[in-house]
């Protein structure tokens, strides 16, 4: 058999960034850096010079996620289409979580190659997973979570606990605990993975909020530029008919540029909603006493920011028909005076053409006289001189006997000629 080119690659995708088996007490440190096609390049160069440093193999050019052991601490490196995550991996004992400044695994990894991490960074976040039981959690929660804020959920089933707050901390980073219980490694592993990417994911969804406030302002001139045209055209006359529809156009480029500059931006949104919202549903959590889930606390902060780009996204959509329609009904009402013009230049040029064929049939009345008078001239001058052969007639009388024939021959050859060209 002759294996498809793509078969190898296409059948691993099912197994592309699996979850890696954890086990508490570990903490974990999540960086998302924003990147484009030469800072993606940047990123996988910068891994290797880590890689390199730690006497390990370097990745190759194709490679989009890398797993390495470097001993203080565990990374975890994926390219996505958009962003790069980093995470870092570091086993803690729960005496160094539970102080007053939690150990956190980025400590582990060299400060300045962590400082220049290609790209902009878009969320960080820390993790801290800890059995169940061993610790006060109504004296340590208060101390590293804000409690105004507070979110708790239990997940897998009830198998677990999940506290977070989602703010930024003075080191930059939100945090999250993580309480296992009975959980095995790889589920733990698989837990953690989905409250990272809910970050990650939130975080990426949110960039189309900017876009979407900035695209309502270009929106709102638009439609009331459009508003102002449809005015203008149930009033408009003839003669300024050219200019609106001139106007109507740079409108339309106007609006299909915008919806260009932004769709993909509303369309990568949608997507990353959807992976949040699939990976709540995932965690499987349900509601602990007096608490707030993580589901009802991206319901009720999210929804807004979602229906704001949805509705900038319809909005673009609708104007872009509206200003279609618009324009279509313009050029049909331009379309239609110009077949009106054009039907009344095609009357004047009938009737021109009937005044043509009335002089015309003048002017062949007048040649088939004039052509007479030369023919009955040269008939005249034929007798005078047939006078001397004998020819019985005078020249005038001869003349004047010949004068109904060639009038008569002269208008019956205008006229066969008159019907060739016509017919012709």
């Amino acid at each position: 058999m002759t294996d498809h080119l793509q078969r190898l690659a296409l059948h691993n995708e099912v197994h592309a960034r699996p979850p890696e088996p954890m086990q508490a007490p570990l903490a974990i440190s999540h960086v998302v850096m924003w990147v484009d096609r030469d800072t993606a390049q940047a990123s996988r160069a910068h891994l290797a010079r880590l890689l390199i440093d730690h006497h390990l193999p370097a990745p190759d050019a194709q490679t989009n996620h890398v797993r390495m052991d470097f001993g203080a601490f565990r990374l975890r490196w994926e390219l996505h289409t958009e962003f790069v995550s980093w995470t870092f991996m570091r086993p803690v004992t729960e005496q160094q979580v539970v102080q007053s400044f939690p150990e956190t695994a980025v400590q582990g990894v060299p400060q300045q190659w962590l400082a220049s991490l290609p790209g902009q960074c878009l969320a960080r976040l820390h993790l801290w997973l800890l059995a169940t039981g061993g610790h006060d959690l109504q004296a340590l929660l208060p101390r590293l979570l804000h409690d105004e804020t507070l979110v708790a959920s239990t997940v897998a089933d009830g198998h677990g606990e999940v506290y977070t707050d989602f703010q930024l901390h003075p080191d930059g980073y939100s945090r999250i605990f993580l309480l296992t219980g009975s959980l095995s490694p790889r589920r733990q592993g698989r837990l953690v993975q989905q409250l990272l990417e809910i970050e990650t994911y939130r975080m990426a969804a949110l960039l189309g909020l900017p876009a979407a406030r900035q695209a309502s302002d270009v929106l709102a001139d638009a439609e009331r530029e459009l508003a102002d045209l449809a005015k203008a055209i149930r009033s408009a006359e003839t003669q300024h008919e050219a200019g609106l529809l001139d106007r109507l156009t740079r409108l339309a480029g106007e609006v299909e540029g915008q919806y260009a500059a932004t769709h993909s931006r509303f369309s990568a949104t949608r997507a990353y909603f959807e992976l949040v919202d699939r990976r709540i549903r995932d965690i499987a959590e349900s509601r602990m006493p007096g608490m707030q889930t993580i589901g009802e606390f991206m319901e009720r902060r999210l929804s807004p920011a979602r229906s704001t780009c949805d509705w900038a996204g319809r909005r673009q959509t609708a104007l872009s028909e509206r200003v279609s329609r618009m324009s279509n009904l313009l050029r049909t009402r331009v379309d239609f005076e110009q077949q009106e013009s054009s039907q009344a230049l095609l009357e004047a040029m009938n009737q021109r053409q009937g005044l043509q064929l009335k002089l015309q049939s003048t002017v062949e009345g007048l040649s088939v006289a004039a052509i007479t008078y030369y023919i009955t001239g040269l008939v005249n001058t034929f007798a005078k001189g047939a006078a001397v052969w004998g020819w019985p007639w005078s020249a005038d009388v001869t003349a004047a006997c010949a004068v109904p024939l060639v009038a008569a021959v002269v208008w019956w050859s205008m006229r066969q000629l008159h019907n060739k060209v016509f017919q012709a």
